[in-house]
């Protein structure tokens, strides 16, 4: 039953991905300022099909952020790459400049306001990720990145990137950790999607200013944090 589920939720991913596509193109040209109401549409749907088809609940805990904004993410399945759109106003994902080629998509993903970044680019694309994330703090977005630059097993933490300190110096913003468990549900390329609760927990955010060694060192033990444990300190944070 749960490869059925998988199979029926891919055609379902797919199918809505292209659908929307169409009227995000059309918006595109003639109101650009709405495309993101489709990116949105589009996550709350996927959120929602995760739910109706596959059995996968969300649980958030800890306050998510309004306002501009630096939200450094564990990454555990594709769910993550989505789920944010859906969860503040304006979600910038720091995303993998081969997306910018799809066909349609890409622009739609480019008129949203995403922030590509070539991971090969070296010097470059640290330069340019400083330059599309001063405009999406100027634009007050809730700017969130992957700081392990890729999704890791459950449970595991990869090396932290230099980018998300990068970030956090030249926009003047917060570090927001947030640990997730996406994993057990939705495996990091696995095919089966599997019934269960997603949990993701928003933790205090580590001060803007912070030196980067001791920001990289605070958010690498936060995001090391069971998510069992980390929701009890949210918990504690806002009680």
């Amino acid at each position: 039953m749960t490869i059925v589920r998988s199979a029926i939720f891919n055609a379902y991913f797919f199918g809505v991905t292209f659908v929307l596509t169409i009227p995000g193109t059309v918006l595109r040209f003639v109101a650009p300022h709405r495309v993101l109401d489709i990116a949105i549409l589009w996550s709350r749907l996927l959120v929602w099909g995760a739910r109706a088809i596959c059995g996968i609940r969300l649980q958030v805990t800890g306050e998510l952020p309004t306002g501009a904004a630096l939200i450094a993410s564990k990454h555990e399945s594709a769910f993550d790459t989505f789920v944010w759109l859906s969860l503040v106003p304006h979600a910038c994902y720091v995303l993998k400049h081969e997306l910018m080629r799809i066909p349609l998509f890409g622009a739609l993903i480019r008129e949203v306001g995403m922030i590509p970044v070539d991971r090969a680019g070296g010097a470059n694309a640290l330069r340019s990720l400083v330059r599309g994330g001063r405009r999406a703090a100027n634009d007050g977005c809730q700017i969130v990145i992957f700081p392990e630059g890729t999704r890791a097993e459950p449970g595991a933490l990869l090396p932290l990137q230099p980018g998300v300190a990068a970030l956090a110096t030249s926009t003047g913003l917060p570090v927001i950790p947030v640990v997730t468990d996406s994993g057990r549900c939705w495996g990091r390329r696995a095919f089966r999607k599997h019934p269960g609760v997603i949990r993701i927990a928003v933790l205090p955010a580590i001060p803007a200013g912070t030196p980067r060694a001791e920001l990289l060192r605070k958010l690498e033990m936060a995001l090391g944090a069971g998510v069992e444990r980390a929701a009890s300190l949210v918990d504690k944070s806002v009680g």
